[in-house]
């Protein structure tokens, strides 16, 4: 259980929803994102530094393994990819994010949150997706999902644009809920996707047994997060973090066998958490 948390963390504006990639819990719902098993693909790297981020590989439009490696002792970073629409800029999207009053929803009219995962040291976190010509912006986030880093490339078309391996499984967010195979097996490549309208997020929370899953889920549901986090048994999956609506990724599962809770922690308008608008719900993952 991580400090954050304990200690009741603010969950308002950005810092919980919008483009944080560990949003409510940081540490806690940090990790578990498995490596993608994409040798074949393009890669695109990106560095984090203490007070920087760099960009690196081809970058061309088309499917693409995405390695963050995090350097200088960092503390859980994230990564955010921010395709921008025509004509909109960097600087703008900074000071959306930059408001906590903000709504992370509100963001599309600046552009699209394509891609997020947490930047790890030594040989990085891995994930596909797809990038479409247009300009972005890729984002160091920090642990209350504050931007400490950013920096501008150009995706340009590709005259033979690479194509994401098909998925084993697919898990999709949705409002208020989940959809796909509720048991999932380590070795597969299973995509990540969101299909609502609002920014969704995806993790999986590991708990001991069934009948924990649903006193964890009846927590939620009554908006006790606490009484909830202390049920929580190992390492939670952050497999989809805050992305816009027709954003996706994907990733080969290597996780710790057992059940799982899936969550969706942004807020609406009004404060509430979506877990306490149906979506949570369990799973199981085997070998």
């Amino acid at each position: 259980m991580s400090s954050s948390v304990r200690s009741g963390t603010s969950r308002a504006g950005w810092r919980r929803a919008g483009l944080a990639a560990l949003v409510v819990v940081a540490g806690v719902l940090a990790g578990g994102v498995a490596t993608a098993g994409a040798a074949t693909l393009p890669t695109l790297s990106i560095s984090l530094g203490p007070k920087s981020i760099a960009v690196s590989g081809p970058t061309q439009s088309g499917a693409v393994n995405v390695v963050a490696t995090a350097t200088g002792g960092l503390k859980e970073p994230s990564v955010t990819l921010f395709a921008l629409k025509p004509g909109a800029t960097a600087a703008e999207l900074l000071a959306y994010i930059g408001n906590k009053h903000s709504d992370p929803n509100g963001v599309g009219k600046i552009g699209t949150i394509v891609f997020g995962n947490e930047a790890r040291p030594g040989k990085g976190s891995e994930a596909q997706t797809v990038l479409t010509p247009g300009n972005y912006v890729a984002l160091y986030l920090g642990e209350e999902g504050e931007p400490i880093a950013h920096t501008e490339f150009t995706v340009t078309p590709s005259p033979s644009p690479a194509a994401l391996p098909a998925p084993e499984a697919t898990e999709t967010s949705i409002e208020f809920g989940f959809r796909g195979p509720t048991t999932l097996h380590n070795g597969e490549l299973v995509r990540f996707e969101n299909e609502g309208f609002l920014v969704h997020m995806i993790f999986a929370v590991p708990v001991r047994s069934r009948a924990a899953a649903k006193k964890f889920t009846r927590a939620l549901i009554a908006g006790k997060e606490h009484q909830a986090f202390r049920m929580v048994a190992g390492q939670p999956l952050a497999w989809l973090t805050p992305v816009s609506s027709g954003a996706f990724q994907q990733t080969t599962i290597t996780a710790k066998p057992g059940i799982y809770v899936e969550v969706c922690f942004m807020e609406t308008q009004d404060g509430r958490d979506h877990t306490r608008l149906g979506m949570e719900r369990t799973i199981r993952i085997t070998k």
